[in-house]
């Protein structure tokens, strides 16, 4: 028997738990979470605030593939992709115009079947800018959509043809004398009467071919064509001015906005596919 340990003794007390870490209390108990999170907005803030300006471009381009997913449903891809583009070269117009005039754009937005537009407060200060704002669209809308005409021709692909006939009509459904369509910008400058001209060819299209934006359009003209004539008529503060057009200037917008209508004319003309439908 091991007689070097007394049985008799009573067992060994188990070792005292740790003591628990101070608790931060008051001030401190809120000033960690303050000081590091103002460490990581010194560290992450620059970099959010540099990608702020890029949000805008992010829309714009998130629009655009929506647009294109969109119409490839009924065009396919290629054709859709081309169709954007000269939506796209067409907004560039007014959003050119819009900085030509003194005018920063708050962006550009694009609708799936609707079309696209820039985002603006104002658009220049008078009937006149106004006028070339609207205006600018479909010049440069057109000139893109000429650009296809040597392609066609070089390629003799009914592709070419047929975008370069949708976007002539594109720039051309535009100019109808209506707001907020860009022909109804023109006729602030020109007649601003002609809204209730392009309102009522608006109706007739609506009723003779029914389609969802054509009655957008004739709602949103209606709205506007009202709002606009009664502001007009009242000489609300803006508007008394507004309208007040040199005879040389209003004549020079007369002319472009006819030219336009007899150039997109003849480019649908040469562009124009024949289509033949078999039994096959």
């Amino acid at each position: 028997m091991d007689r070097t340990q007394p049985q008799w003794l009573p067992p060994a007390a188990p070792a005292p738990a740790p003591a628990p870490p101070p608790r931060r209390t008051g001030f401190k108990r809120f000033a960690y979470p303050i000081f590091f999170g103002l460490l990581a907005l010194l560290k992450w803030g620059k970099a959010l605030l540099l990608l702020l300006p890029k949000a805008k471009l992010l829309t714009t381009s998130a629009s655009m593939l929506v647009s294109v997913g969109a119409y490839a449903l009924i065009w396919g891809w290629k054709f859709a992709a081309g169709f954007v583009a000269l939506l796209f070269i067409h907004e560039m117009g007014h959003y050119i115009q819009l900085r030509r005039e003194g005018v920063k754009p708050s962006g550009m937005l694009f609708i799936p079947f609707l079309g696209a537009a820039v985002g603006t407060r104002s658009l220049g200060g008078s009937a006149l800018a106004e006028a070339r704002v609207g205006l600018a669209g479909p010049i440069l809308g057109s000139l893109a959509t000429a650009a296809l005409l040597p392609v066609a021709a070089a390629t003799d692909d009914d592709f070419w043809r047929a975008l370069a006939f949708t976007g002539f009509f594109l720039n051309l459904f535009n100019l109808l004398p209506v707001v907020p369509l860009d022909g109804g910008r023109a006729m602030a400058a020109m007649a601003p009467w002609m809204w209730f001209v392009g309102f009522g060819a608006m109706l007739a299209l609506m009723f003779l071919w029914p389609n969802p934006i054509l009655v957008l359009i004739v709602l949103l003209g209606g709205f506007e064509t009202y709002r606009r004539w009664k502001h007009r008529k009242k000489g609300l503060e803006g508007n008394e001015h507004y309208y007040r057009v040199k005879p040389a200037h209003r004549a020079l917008v007369a002319v472009v906005y006819v030219g336009l209508i007899l150039a997109l004319a003849v480019g649908m003309d040469l562009t124009h596919v024949e289509r033949t439908f078999s039994d096959a």
